[in-house]
C-alpha cells in the first residue's frame, strides 16, 4: 500500500457543497412528512404539518397516530440512517477498502449473538416472557442482549485494535470475528426449536417500529455521542487519507484516532442494531453517493452530508416498506438490501471502479 501523499479533492465549485448539503437537508424533511403521512391510514401531508407544529386542531385518530405510532418511527429512521451512514463512511476510510461497513468488524454479528443467546440457548420459558410478555420490537430484554453482545465484541476489538498496528489485518480480524460469531449462532440453531428459530429470524429483518419512550431517547443519545466521536475525528480522518506515514509527519496519533474511530462506529452500530435489528447496505452505499455528489473526500464536508444523506435514505426505505391497502409493512432490511444494492452497483458502473 502506498503512503506516499496526495492532495485531497476538493469540492469543484460546479459542485457547490453548501447548495448539495441546503438540498439533502430538504429532501430529509420531504421524507420525513412523507413518512409520516403514509401507512395502512393515509394522512394529508399537509395535516401532518399542522399536528408536529400544533397550528391547527386535528381529527384525534390522525393526531394520536402521528405522535405516538408514527412520529416515533421516523425519528427512529433518522437516528438509524445517519449513524449507520457515519460508520460506513469510517469504516471506509479507516481501512480505505470500499466494501467496508458497520458490520465490518463484526459489531452487528456480535449483537445478534447476544439476541441469539437469549432466544435459542436461554431456553423456551426466556423466548414465551420476552415475546409474549414485553414484546419482540420493543423488548428491553433483547435490546440488553444485543447490546451485551455488541459491547463484548467491541471491547475485544478495541483490546486487539492497540496491538495490531496494520489496517488491513484488523479488517480481516474483524471479519473472522464476524464469521464466528455467526458460526456460534448457527451452531444455537441447528439445536433449538422450530419456534424459538422463528423468533431469533423476526429479529434478524430489522424494525423501526419498536423504539418508543424511554428506548428512543437512549437510542438518541447513543448515536449522539457516536457522532460527536465521529465529527471530532474529521480532520484525522482526512490525514488518514493521505497514509499512516504521512499522518504521523504531520503529527497524528494514528493509534489513537483508530480508536476513536473504532469507539465511534462501535458505539453507533452496536445500539442501532441493538434496538433496531441488523439493517445492511445503508453504511456501504451512502458513502458513495455522497462522494459521488459532492466530489470531495473531506470529511468535514462528508460527514454531514452522510448524516442527511442516511437520514434520508432510511426515511425513503421506511415508506417503502408500506403495502398499500394493506395492515402489512415488509421488514425494513429487506427494503435497504433491495434499495442499497443498486446504488453500490450504479457507482461501481458509473465511476469504472470503486474507491475511498
Amino acid at each position: 500500500m502506498s503512503t506516499s501523499p496526495r492532495p485531497l479533492p476538493v469540492a469543484g465549485a460546479a459542485r457547490r457543497p453548501a447548495a448539495w448539503l441546503l438540498g439533502l437537508a430538504g429532501l430529509l424533511v420531504g421524507c420525513f412528512v412523507l413518512d409520516i403521512a403514509l401507512g395502512s391510514v393515509r394522512i394529508p401531508p399537509a395535516a401532518v404539518v399542522r399536528i408536529l407544529f400544533a397550528r391547527a386542531a386535528e381529527p384525534g385518530p390522525w393526531t394520536f397516530i402521528v405522535n405516538q405510532i408514527r412520529l416515533p418511527k421516523a425519528l427512529t429512521a433518522v437516528l438509524v440512517g445517519s449513524g449507520l451512514a457515519v460508520s460506513g463512511l469510517q469504516m471506509q476510510t479507516l481501512f480505505r477498502n470500499p466494501l467496508a461497513s458497520p458490520s465490518v468488524l463484526g459489531i452487528s454479528a456480535g449483537a445478534g449473538l447476544g439476541v441469539a443467546a437469549l432466544l435459542l440457548a436461554g431456553g423456551s420459558a426466556a423466548s414465551v416472557y420476552v415475546i409474549r410478555q414485553l414484546g419482540l420490537g420493543g423488548s428491553w430484554a433483547l435490546v440488553a442482549a444485543a447490546t451485551a453482545g455488541a459491547g463484548l465484541i467491541m471491547a475485544l476489538v478495541l483490546g486487539l485494535s492497540a496491538r495490531v498496528r496494520d489496517n488491513v489485518v484488523m479488517l480481516i480480524v474483524g471479519m473472522m470475528i464476524s464469521s464466528l460469531s455467526v458460526a456460534i449462532v448457527s451452531l444455537w440453531q441447528y439445536f433449538s426449536a422450530p419456534e424459538q428459530i422463528q423468533e431469533y429470524l423476526l429479529w434478524t429483518f430489522g424494525s423501526l417500529g419498536g423504539v418508543v419512550g424511554p428506548q428512543l431517547a437512549v437510542l438518541a443519545l447513543a448515536v449522539g455521542a457516536g457522532l460527536l466521536l465521529a465529527f471530532a475525528s474529521a480532520k484525522p480522518l482526512n490525514a488518514l487519507l493521505l497514509g499512516e506515514n504521512y499522518a504521523r509527519s504531520l503529527g497524528l496519533t494514528v493509534g489513537r484516532s483508530r480508536t476513536l474511530t473504532i469507539a465511534s462506529t462501535s458505539l453507533l452500530a452496536g445500539s442501532i442494531t441493538a434496538f433496531c435489528g441488523p439493517i445492511g447496505f445503508i453504511g456501504i452505499a451512502v458513502p458513495h453517493l455522497v462522494r459521488g455528489l459532492l466530489g470531495t473526500a473531506d470529511h468535514r464536508i462528508l460527514l454531514p452530508a452522510a448524516c442527511l444523506a442516511g437520514a434520508a435514505l432510511m426515511l425513503l426505505c421506511d415508506c417503502l416498506t408500506q403495502l398499500p391497502g394493506s395492515q402489512a409493512a415488509l421488514p425494513v432490511s429487506i427494503v435497504t438490501s433491495l434499495l442499497g444494492a443498486p446504488v453500490v452497483l450504479w457507482v461501481v458502473l458509473r465511476r469504472k471502479g470503486m474507491r475511498v
